[in-house]
């Protein structure tokens, strides 16, 4: 009679630690995803030793001459090497963006700027899409983009409104909660959002998943307080 009760009690102990075992991790991933989210909020490499691996996010559009007129600013020997990434139907953006890098290492050498990769992201949806077939190429997307985050390991991610950087930016936000990779994400807002933030923009602000978000118009900053406001960069 002991030894049946002491065989129930015992399979009765597994459903409880099982359930303990899950809140515990359920508990964890809480408070890391806080941490992230308090760190994300300071400077993590005010004086890095050595470059840092950086993603650039471009899109068709305006969204691609925006981001090269800030890439014309940027410390090319701090940054690098830069990996551009564009949606695989976009047939422009990577071609300027190699003008750009051709440009910089006939001025200083590829010693001093680094090196370039261009690579192709495969869109979530297409234009005109249905919603019902857009899911597989979705689920397509999202695998091809952990492969690429995988592949690139950036400290840096730039972008500016294109939505093939929100997968790569969720992506690396779940990196910086599994501690597999810590990627800083600088958002910059198109300057033509004057009075309200572009569907990335919003899902990155709302997700708190960028580390600084930069927007054009004051009357942004006023509504997404959390925002930096640094005047027109155009």
């Amino acid at each position: 009679m002991d030894n049946s009760n002491g065989c129930f009690l015992s399979n009765m102990d597994f459903p409880i630690v099982y359930i303990l075992l899950v809140v515990g991790i359920i508990n964890l991933i809480i408070v890391r995803v806080f941490y992230v989210l308090y760190r994300s909020c300071k400077a993590l490499y005010p004086r890095s030793p050595g470059p840092l691996s950086t993603l650039i996010v471009l899109g068709s559009g305006g969204h691609t001459a925006e981001m090269l007129n800030l890439l014309a600013v940027l410390q090319k020997e701090r940054f690098k090497p830069r990996y551009y990434v564009a949606a695989a139907t976009d047939n422009t953006s990577l071609q300027k963006a190699r003008v750009l890098e051709d440009s910089l290492v006939d001025e200083a050498g590829v010693d001093m700027v680094g090196t370039a990769h261009f690579m192709q992201i495969y869109r979530s949806r297409e234009v005109g899409q249905s919603y019902i077939t857009s899911i597989g190429t979705t689920v397509v997307a999202i695998v091809h983009a952990l492969w690429l985050m995988v592949k690139m390991r950036p400290q840096v991610i730039l972008c500016n409104g294109p939505g093939t950087c929100i997968p790569l930016c969720a992506i690396a936000f779940i990196f910086k909660v599994l501690g597999i990779r810590w990627s800083s994400i600088f958002y910059v807002e198109s300057i033509a959002r004057v009075r309200r933030l572009s569907l990335s923009g919003l899902l990155l602000y709302k997700l708190h998943m960028a580390d600084q978000l930069f927007v054009q118009w004051p009357q942004l900053k006023t509504k997404y307080p959390r925002a930096n406001y640094v005047g027109r960069l155009m």
